[in-house]
């Protein structure tokens, strides 16, 4: 059988307890999300706003995603060194600070950097999440839990595409963000007055914290572990799909390449989110259960997606039949899920004091490469007079980059961790009973 070890001495409980103090963490990164792909159901919207082109708006997201993605390393070693529970917090107040300035912002230049600000603050979430649940959580539980966050972040962007969608056309667009920062407070207050970085008895060794040498040591040790740069790749190639379209480009290609309502838009943007939610479930049991089945999954999301891409964007007619364009968003509903597996493969690589700089060096994979995309895709329209077909066929661009570096670092990978699990278990046999 192919399951992972399952209990490792210094393991904490779980219980009851861990889900509580969880899901607090888990409510941060939901209503960060909730915000983050807040542009995606006002992309037109704020077109008309601020009077802006493709590219123009693309700038949004891609700014937004270009400094979370600069923040994932240095995010990672505040987590590694003060904790979760700060840097959720003052994750918290750039993210809400952000979404108020996007609802008042007078200007496109002020809205830009309402979205960098909101963005910061995002990119504090993830990694804090994720060091949670390693802080809270047996190991042998790490993919489902990390996999049931995904999902819980899903939800968030299902809220935004639902509620926040109407609340945006029924009451206008200040009273619609103005009114969503409130649930940024509610999180920050909740996480300040119940969040616990770990559980009593399970504190993390002291390690010494030595100003730059300490930053470059992390970075370097991290990156130096195959496993970290496999997993980098693995939500490089995977996550950035559903990521463009979600946030993004998604309703403009539906509502205008292909004719269809907003209405019947948003139906097929919410599929793609339950679709994720649905994957996230599956791919976390299969994971936990037979650890040999993470590159499949992922190898097998990146060509199934490439393949719908293919036959929606090469559809001989004016429009693609709406049954391809359900099949195209239930298959880029499992491109989040995927992207996952990048931290199964970090995880197991790296001991617990560098795990927040591993996380943060894998979760700039995903983020750089819809960035990269995001802004592809605008250049592309605008010079072609907004010709989706071809736009579009950068996705393809970016898997053939990122299927070339998975495969090429996947038999190292899965060499050095077979050394680190035998090693562990040689070091479980030798520790003394209590």
């Amino acid at each position: 059988m192919n399951r992972p070890t399952t209990t490792l001495p210094g393991d904490p409980p779980g219980g009851r307890r861990a889900v509580a103090v969880w899901s607090i963490g888990v409510a941060v990164y939901f209503v960060a999300v909730i915000f983050r792909t807040s542009l995606g159901v006002a992309g037109l919207d704020a077109a008309d706003r601020f009077h802006v082109n493709a590219s123009a708006l693309s700038t949004f997201s891609i700014l937004q995603l270009l400094v979370y993605a600069g923040m994932q390393i240095p995010v990672g070693l505040l987590v590694d060194r003060l904790g979760t529970k700060k840097v959720l917090c003052l994750g918290a107040v750039l993210f809400t600070a952000g979404q108020l300035g996007f609802a008042f912002s007078p200007s496109y230049g002020t809205a830009l950097a309402s979205r960098a600000l909101l963005g910061c603050g995002d990119a504090m979430t993830f990694i804090s999440v994720l060091r949670l649940g390693t802080r809270w959580f047996p190991a042998r539980r790490g993919p489902f839990v990390a996999q049931l966050a995904g999902l819980v972040g899903m939800a968030g962007n299902l809220v935004s595409t639902l509620v926040l969608a109407r609340l945006l056309h029924g009451l206008g667009w200040t009273p619609a963000f103005a009114g969503s920062a409130l649930a940024g407070a509610v999180v920050l207050v909740l996480a300040l007055l119940f969040l616990k970085d770990h559980p009593e008895g399970h504190e993390p060794e002291p390690f010494p914290h030595q100003g730059a040498a300490y930053v470059r040591r992390q970075i370097v040790e991290a990156w130096r572990e195959p496993g970290t740069r496999l997993g980098m790749w693995v939500h490089f190639t995977t996550q950035f799909p559903a990521m463009v379209f979600l946030l993004l480009w998604g309703l403009p290609f539906l509502v205008q390449a292909q004719g269809l309502s907003r209405a019947t838009a948003g139906e097929l943007l919410t599929l793609v989110v339950l679709s994720n939610m649905v994957v996230g479930l599956v791919y976390g049991q299969v994971v936990a259960r037979h650890h040999a089945a993470r590159l499949p999954l992922a190898l097998g999301t990146v060509a199934a997606t490439a393949v719908m891409w293919a036959l929606t964007l090469a559809w001989p007619g004016a429009h693609a039949p709406m049954a391809l364009l359900v099949v195209l968003c239930v298959v880029l509903g499992a491109c989040g899920p995927a992207s996952m597996l990048g931290f199964d493969f970090a995880r197991p690589a790296n001991p617990p004091e560098r795990q927040g700089t591993a996380s943060g060096i894998t979760n700039m994979g995903g983020f750089i490469a819809s960035m990269t995309t995001l802004f592809a895709i605008g250049v592309l329209l605008d010079a072609t007079g907004d010709d989706y077909s071809v736009a579009f066929c950068a996705v393809f661009v970016l898997q053939a980059l990122g299927l070339t570096q998975i495969l090429r670092l996947r038999s190292r990978a899965a060499r050095r961790e077979r050394e680190r699990l035998v090693a562990s278990r040689v070091e479980t046999v030798h520790v003394p009973a209590a």
